[in-house]
């Protein structure tokens, strides 16, 4: 088994940078262990924080999206989606492992130590997820609540507020040049309700051929939209 006394120094050491003690320190290590250490420690048994990242992540989606629904109260659906997206992600998480400095933390197996791991994006991010996940079944939904928002709250509200803007149609234009020297141009092709609340569909399109729509409160982020729609489908 792993020798709990031994971590001990650490385990103290990173409750006070999450400021949250845990009552059972094993949740803790769990959440800490990397499924390469896991592989790499067959004869003791141990578990990857892998099932604690599942549940990590449904409880960031549940506060994340709580919070921004009693603090956005006229967006729609869709413009509430995009919020939490700008926040539940590995870009936001991996900003919050580094502040946290959970990469010092992880038992990581020698291959994954000697490649970098403990900078991982990847890592980092699931490894956020997964302390989350050892905060609730440990504390609860109020303490998961409590550090979720402690680290993340600032983030959200940037997002509510639209400081937080990822210019996908540069990213696509980039892509597009990178592959080819193909044309991409927008175009509005409807415009939908009364002028006091309109709503533009855009389409983008490269070489004359429709490859994005979105919709947006203004043409710009109609554009934006359809520019993300594009990008998406490239991704899978």
């Amino acid at each position: 088994m792993l020798d709990l006394k031994a971590l001990s120094d650490k385990i103290d050491e990173f409750e006070k940078i999450i400021d949250y003690n845990f009552k059972d320190k094993k949740k803790l290590v769990l959440a800490l262990t990397h499924s390469s250490y896991a592989n790499e420690c067959k004869n003791e048994k141990l578990a990857s924080n892998e099932r604690l990242e599942f549940l990590g992540d449904a409880v960031l989606e549940m506060v994340v999206s709580e919070h921004i629904y009693l603090n956005s109260t006229y967006y729609s659906e869709g413009e509430m989606t995009k919020f939490r997206a700008n926040v539940v992600c590995e870009r936001s998480l991996e900003k919050c492992a580094k502040s946290i400095s959970i990469g010092n933390y992880l038992l990581l197996g020698k291959g994954e130590e000697n490649s970098g791991g403990r900078k991982r994006t990847s890592i980092l991010s699931d490894a956020v997820e997964a302390l989350i996940g050892a905060i609730y079944l440990d504390g609860g939904f109020e303490s998961a609540k409590a550090f979720i928002l402690n680290q993340l709250g600032e983030l959200i509200n940037k997002s509510i507020n639209g400081s937080i803007f990822t210019d996908y149609k540069t990213q696509l234009q980039e892509y597009i040049q990178k592959t080819s020297d193909h044309t991409i141009s927008y175009e509005i092709i409807e415009e939908i309700g009364p002028d006091h609340s309109k709503m533009f569909v855009s389409q983008v399109k490269i070489d004359e051929k429709t490859l994005g729509i979105g919709k947006g409160r203004s043409k710009k982020e109609a554009e934006q939209m359809a520019a993300k729609a594009y990008l998406e489908k490239i991704k899978a």
